[in-house]
């Protein structure tokens, strides 16, 4: 306990894993599991998880257990087997070291082209630490908050967890973000990411935004902060040493006329339901920050819409806006989180009917794709055929947003590059145009969005959409038959 009468943070990695006391009523052979698993996938948990949101009577199948721990389908069996092996014949620290990096590299580390296609140059060098996606959002991650409280087990950011440098974003030494920044009016909002923004000290997050806040910068609009921390450690906010000059950093953005958005990541109602939860979400707000808040649609975790309806009537309750239900993304453990789009849209619309309008601002479910983010916005019959409707909630041509296009109705799929056009198309009209960009950028280090003019024409459908736009417009939402 520290002198506030809260807890003080301790972390379990795989170090000391059996350190845990909770732990011992699985069998050893379960722990052996788990260990192999935390070989290949980052493995780190709190005291607070442990202790406060765990149902430890429950496990395995607890939905926080399965956010934080690592469990043996979260490797395919052939992985799985490898690290086993290895760890069974007794080698060496680098040898295991060895065979895990191995696996790590076919587990599609960074999936959407977020090194390949987003990073953009600045005085023909790649800016250290930045994506830049989309026209007017950037991300910044700063190179000391390249970690987090704890670790997600589905986390599509896993890589930057596992010491491989040639896999980390981070910002450098000189901060050159900031001169790309200058440079780039069109940028208006600023999103700091990690890892967890949050670990860091109040001081040294000041140095990533307090330059923001100069003339130079009245392009940016708004500053947005991605954290799991409310969820992990709220005590972040009330009785960390320095959680008073956190918020009177805040504090300082909003005076300075930035929107300041605390992007909250949770995954499950129960990460709302402590005391200390719901003080952090107080103070943070006593800022004048607002908290959006956003999560992946999982297996083993949260894939039941009356999970989704009361954590966003909880959200409400307390303030807080709901912002995304994401698809997860085809990295790490996908084979064990994944869950099909048609499943996908099930859980979405079916938690939608059951809240007020106010909880109806999340936005979903949506794939953070190569090309943008692309929303499943319903299932539609056209003269007996079944078909997705989707369109673009960001792209990486702007003009490509909310324009629906088709896609074969296919119960298996997962992702977008698993869906066939409609209509006899043999390509989505995005993709010619993705493509030609995509060669124009590949090797170069610069994101696809910046050869992009700041205001295009918007791009004109094709005879057959025109007909099934036509068709689909009454009934574009939900499995209707026309």
């Amino acid at each position: 306990m520290n002198h506030h009468g809260h807890p003080k943070l301790k972390f379990f990695t795989l170090r000391n894993l059996e350190d845990i006391p909770q732990i011992q009523q699985l069998s050893q052979r379960d722990r052996q599991a788990m260990a192999v698993v935390a070989n290949v996938l980052p493995f780190r948990v709190n005291n607070y998880v442990v202790d406060e949101l765990i149902d430890w009577q429950s496990i395995p199948d607890d939905p926080i257990f399965q956010l934080t721990f690592p469990q043996p389908g979260m490797l395919e069996a052939n992985h799985f087997q490898q690290m086993a092996e290895t760890l069974d014949s007794g080698k060496n620290s680098t040898d295991i070291r060895a065979v895990a990096d191995k696996i790590r590299h076919e587990l599609n580390p960074h999936p959407g082209g977020q090194l390949q296609h987003n990073v953009p140059l600045l005085d023909d060098e790649p800016v250290p630490g930045v994506q830049h996606k989309y026209r007017e959002t950037v991300l910044v991650f700063p190179s000391a908050g390249q970690t987090c409280h704890a670790y997600c087990t589905f986390c599509f950011r896993w890589a930057q967890f596992v010491g491989i440098q040639d896999l980390k974003l981070a910002t450098d030494e000189s901060l050159r973000y900031c001169e790309y920044l200058r440079r780039h009016p069109e940028v208006t909002d600023v999103l700091f990411t990690g890892g967890d923004p949050m670990v860091m000290r109040a001081d040294v997050l000041a140095r990533y935004i307090d330059p923001l806040l100069e003339r130079d910068f009245e392009h940016i609009q708004s500053i947005r902060i991605g954290t799991k921390s409310l969820s992990y450690w709220p005590y972040r906010y009330i009785s960390d040493d320095d959680s008073d000059a956190m918020l009177r950093l805040l504090e300082r953005i909003v005076a300075a006329g930035k929107h300041v958005a605390i992007m909250a990541h949770f995954n499950h109602w129960r990460e709302m339901t402590t005391d200390a939860v719901v003080k952090a979400i107080e103070r943070l707000q006593s800022t004048g920050a607002v908290i959006r808040t956003q999560a992946p649609l999982i297996r083993h975790i949260n894939d039941d819409p009356g999970v989704w309806a009361k954590m966003w009537q909880m959200q409400v309750r307390l303030g807080c806006f709901p912002y995304y239900m994401f698809i997860e993304r085809q990295t790490g453990a996908k084979q064990y989180f994944k869950i099909p789009l048609v499943r996908c849209h099930e859980i979405y619309s079916t938690a939608m009917s059951q809240v007020s309008g106010l909880a109806r601002s999340a936005r979903g479910p949506i794939m953070s794709a190569l090309p943008g983010k692309v929303g499943v916005e319903g299932i539609v019959n056209i003269a007996g055929q079944q078909h997705f409707v989707l369109s673009f909630l960001q792209g990486r041509n702007a003009s490509w947003c909310k324009r629906p296009f088709f896609a074969k109705y296919d119960p298996e799929a997962c992702w977008l590059d698993e869906l066939k056009p409609s209509f006899g198309e043999t390509e989505f009209f995005f993709e010619s145009e993705l493509n030609n960009r995509l060669a124009q950028t590949e090797g170069a280090g610069i994101a696809a969005t910046m050869p992009l003019p700041l205001i295009e024409p918007a791009m004109k459908p094709t005879a057959r959409e025109l007909v099934a736009l036509d068709i689909e417009a009454s009934s574009v939402i939900g499995n209707t038959s026309v």
